[in-house]
């Protein structure tokens, strides 16, 4: 296509005579420029014909220097045939340049002198304003209940052991405990009770009452002014109100932690190491850290108040006052330590409700309940009809799914109530009236 549209129109081909001159004088084979293969070369004879031949082709490696053209025509550089002196130059430069960076960094560090390690006067910046606090928060919980919080330090000939308390009465000097802090002082003669305040100040103490039963206690201080708690009410209490334990677990006196209330009414039965305590509580649980020491200590709901008496806790090794905390604390609902704390301070015993049965927990795969093992002769099980084997399901219609749990809804009532008591005997159930004896 390109050849048609540039060559010449009529007859005539090559590159012919230009138009209107006249032929130029005719070379001869004598003359200086002509050569024998004239008539061939289109540059010398004007009337070669013309053609477009095929485009040059480059082989890049017949071609000298680092600059080459490829076969379509374009430029590369071929980094084989750099010159070995612009490499060198090039690295030459590179060192040239980091020579004289550190040689300046030097300098400069041997120029600048050294300041003294000590600066009198120093004030350091600080925050301003300060962190609200806001009320109800963690902190203000804790300096509200704080002051009323003590260690008990229990030392029995060369042993001791720590626990907690809370101030009930701080005009009188009354502290609740567990009983499992302070039983092993009881009747000793050469045992000493201390309870140390917030404010580091001690004061000899002397053990009021104490009720196995239910694991409280009361101690009593000879020491005016002491901060009184605020005793709020359990029966209010639901599950996952925040709640703050505060006590001296691990001797760590004045230790605040926080969590949930994990659940309620939760039958737990305690048994104190070292002490008379078999217990069976309805406990308030919760998974604020709670250690050995914090026996005692006070379990605070959002406002202040006292909703519990830090007591046991649940561990992998299976024992409740020797392990570390995992998220499982149980406390004695401040409503039963209200009711035993004043029964121990107007006579110094506390009176529970009585079954006279022993009981362990069994199930048959459909259903719980509590095995009579044996009934007391002349108790108030025995004077309803209650027989060995016969299983409790239920206490005035509540279901009985354990003998922790039936502990508990005797527990519930005062010697002289009648409860209505559901028993499966002999593959049926019936139910029995039995009027509670006093424990």
């Amino acid at each position: 296509m390109v050849l048609r549209a540039f060559a010449p129109s009529g007859p005539d081909r090559g590159l012919q005579e230009p138009p209107g001159g006249r032929p130029g004088r005719r070379r001869t084979a004598t003359g200086p420029w002509w050569k024998p293969d004239a008539a061939s070369d289109p540059w010398r004879d004007p009337h070669s014909p013309a053609g477009l031949g095929p485009p040059a082709v480059y082989d890049e490696d017949e071609q000298v220097g680092p600059l080459v053209l490829d076969a379509r025509g374009r430029t590369k550089v071929r980094v084989r045939d750099l010159s070995i002196r612009l490499s060198a130059l090039i690295l030459l430069a590179v060192l040239l340049v980091g020579a004289i960076g550190g040689a300046v960094g030097w300098f400069l560090t041997r120029q600048a002198a050294e300041t003294p390690l000590l600066a009198p006067g120093t004030q350091l910046s600080q925050v301003d304003p300060g962190i609200t606090r806001r009320p109800g928060s963690v902190a203000d919980i804790a300096a509200k209940i704080m002051p009323a919080v003590v260690s008990i330090e229990v030392r029995v000939g060369n042993s001791g052991a720590t626990g907690s308390g809370v101030v009930v009465d701080g005009g009188k000097g009354y502290i609740v405990t567990n009983n499992h802090v302070v039983s092993g002082a009881d009747g000793n003669a050469d045992a000493e009770i201390r309870a140390v305040f917030s404010d580091g100040s001690g004061s000899a103490a002397r053990i009021v009452g104490r009720d196995p039963a239910s694991d409280v206690a009361v101690i009593k201080v000879e020491k005016p002014g002491l901060v009184t708690a605020s005793l709020g009410k359990s029966d209010d209490v639901v599950v996952g109100d925040p709640v703050v334990a505060i006590g001296s677990p691990l001797g760590l006196a004045g230790t605040v932690t926080s969590g949930i209330v994990s659940a309620l009414d939760r039958p737990v039965r305690l048994s104190g190491e070292g002490s008379d305590t078999n217990a069976v509580i309805s406990a308030i649980q919760t998974d604020a850290p709670i250690n050995p020491g914090n026996s005692g200590g006070a379990l605070v709901d959002a406002s202040g108040a006292v909703i519990g008496i830090n007591t046991a806790i649940a561990s992998l090794g299976g024992n409740g006052t020797t392990g570390g905390s995992i998220g499982l604390g149980f406390a004695i609902p401040i409503d039963t330590v209200r009711d035993i704390a004043e029964q121990l301070i107007s006579t110094g015993k506390a009176v529970h409700a009585a079954l006279g049965v022993n009981t362990r927990s069994v199930t048959d795969g459909a259903r719980d309940g509590a095995l009579v093992l044996n009934v007391e002769p002349g108790g108030a099980g025995a004077k309803a009809g209650i027989r060995e084997q016969d299983v409790v399901i239920a206490v005035d219609d509540q279901a009985v799914g354990s003998s922790e749990e039936l502990t508990v809804a005797i527990d519930a009532h005062k010697p002289g109530d009648t409860v209505t008591l559901e028993v499966v005997r002999g593959g049926s159930s019936q139910k029995l009236q039995a009027t509670l004896d006093q424990a």
